[in-house]
């Protein structure tokens, strides 16, 4: 049974102040200056595979807009493992997305989170990480490590305010395709998809 997430303007401004909050404390970690807009979340979520049976790995997922979209998909609340950083946002997010599995912690961290967590792979990874916000060595450990944890064919999905996308391809490791674009999302964003690189 999939969970319904809470509605409503109490639920919407909540939003605005867990992300004004954020966006004083810790700036580093956000990268944007206003939550994603629905229509990339629903972009974004587009590549679940909710047949599959798996669960789905989403990082970073602040205020809640992509998480409602995962959730849109059909797929069960408990099926989703969402990793933030920053503990602003988890209180309002474990209010409106109940069932949903959040963890506070380092999402460059993820190969250890899915040790303790004791699951070996996800359906796909969904990135709202601000990637150009940290070195480039940080960026391609991360885009690595989360492709270990999801199958050959399946995507890791970031978005980006860059033109280019925020870890250039490594046909060695894997390959980086421009999904598509939002141009009403404030600053206007590019969506990538990552794959591993067949062995």
């Amino acid at each position: 049974m999939t969970q319904k997430p809470a509605k409503g303007l109490a639920a919407k401004i909540g939003d605005k102040l867990d992300f004004a909050k954020s966006l004083i404390s810790q700036p580093k970690t956000l990268g944007a200056i206003a939550p994603s807009s629905a229509r990339m979340a629903k972009i974004m979520a587009s590549v679940i595979n909710v047949e599959s049976g798996l669960p789905v790995l989403e990082l970073g997922p602040g205020t809640g807009v992509i998480t409602k979209a995962i959730l849109d998909t059909g797929i069960s609340a408990d099926k989703v493992y969402s990793v933030e950083y920053d503990s602003c946002f988890l209180a309002g997010l474990n209010r409106r997305y109940p069932g949903v599995n959040f963890l506070q912690g380092d999402a460059f961290r993820i190969s250890q989170i899915a040790k303790e967590l004791g699951i070996e792979q996800f359906d796909c990874v969904i990135s709202a990480l601000p990637l150009l916000n940290f070195s480039p060595a940080q960026r391609l450990k991360l885009v690595k490590n989360a492709l270990k944890l999801i199958g050959n064919e399946r995507p890791m999905v970031q978005f980006s305010y860059g033109r280019r996308p925020p870890v250039p391809a490594r046909p060695k490791y894997f390959s980086v395709v421009h999904m598509d674009s939002v141009f009403r999302n404030i600053p206007p964003a590019r969506i990538w998809t990552y794959q591993r690189s067949g062995t």
